[in-house]
């Protein structure tokens, strides 16, 4: 992932025609804002998301089987504006994926990073995913596709995140050590159990494996043992996580992983390696 230009078996759109899309950043936000409904938009668009979709769609780990269940959902140009019902029923982490992937296959070198926003909740460091774009000068511009409804009413341009108001987990990590960042305060506000170190620690190890080419799904875990509460984390966890909070390195991952699904219980998986023929 030296260039971040090309994809990877998570972000490759397969087969998409990408002539008719816009090459411009901000308008390709502006369409992946119009394919995907959060699974927690529901009472924001009036729609009563069903049952199947809440808790299938977001399992989808590629974005070839995104973009087959916009097909299914409507035969027409990504470009073309879509109706709640017709729309993919995803998390913050496939608004970040999917524009990623349509920058990398228009030209542009992107990233998705796992981290933390602050402006979801007063006072609270929200779990939360966003897309990082590469300017032709070297450096990277964050953009939050999902809030560009008008309805989130950010007090700062989506396009261009502020990078005081959407942490990189490896941030958060250093500030909870320190003592500046309660980790109490980090995780999901909804979710009391979805909370502290463990899963800053989690988001950290995510957002390195991506930046190494393998995007996973927010609630993916890999390694020996479960860390899944504050109690879990021994001094090695923590001493090995300050290293690499510092280092910033790409981690990897093995082929099998657990993912601990939402909704649908604890399943093993084995990650694709390479993406299946057209």
């Amino acid at each position: 992932m030296d260039d971040y230009l090309g994809q990877t078996v998570f972000s490759d759109p397969g087969d998409l025609d990408v002539d008719a899309l816009p090459a411009d950043p901000g308008q390709l936000a502006s369409l992946v804002r119009g394919l995907i409904i959060h699974r927690l938009e529901g009472p924001r668009f009036g729609y009563d998301i069903p049952r199947d979709r809440l808790h299938e769609d977001a399992e989808s780990r590629y974005v070839t089987e995104i973009l087959r269940i916009l097909g299914e959902r409507r035969d027409a140009p990504l470009t073309e504006e879509r109706e709640p019902h017709e729309r993919f029923v995803g998390t913050c982490r496939d608004f970040s994926l999917l524009l990623c992937s349509l920058l990398r296959a228009t030209g542009t070198p992107s990233r998705i990073r796992g981290g933390f926003a602050t402006y979801f909740v007063d006072g609270f460091l929200e779990d939360h995913w966003v897309t990082e774009y590469r300017l032709p000068d070297g450096s990277w511009r964050q953009i939050d596709p999902q809030v560009l409804h008008p309805s989130y009413e950010v007090p700062f341009d989506p396009l261009d995140v502020p990078r005081d108001r959407f942490l990189v987990a490896a941030e958060v990590w250093r500030g909870c050590r320190e003592g500046r960042i309660d980790p109490a305060r980090c995780g999901f506000y909804s979710v009391d159990r979805l909370r502290g170190l463990w899963l800053v620690r989690a988001r950290l190890l995510q957002d390195l494996a991506s930046l190494g080419g393998v995007e996973p799904l927010p609630w993916d875990g890999w390694g020996p043992r479960q860390v899944l509460d504050d109690a879990d984390l021994t001094a090695e966890d923590l001493a090995l996580t300050d290293a690499a909070a510092h280092d910033g390195e790409p981690v990897s991952v093995p082929d099998a992983i657990t993912s601990y699904t939402t909704y649908t219980g604890v399943r093993q998986v084995t990650l694709r390696r390479s993406s299946p023929p057209a």
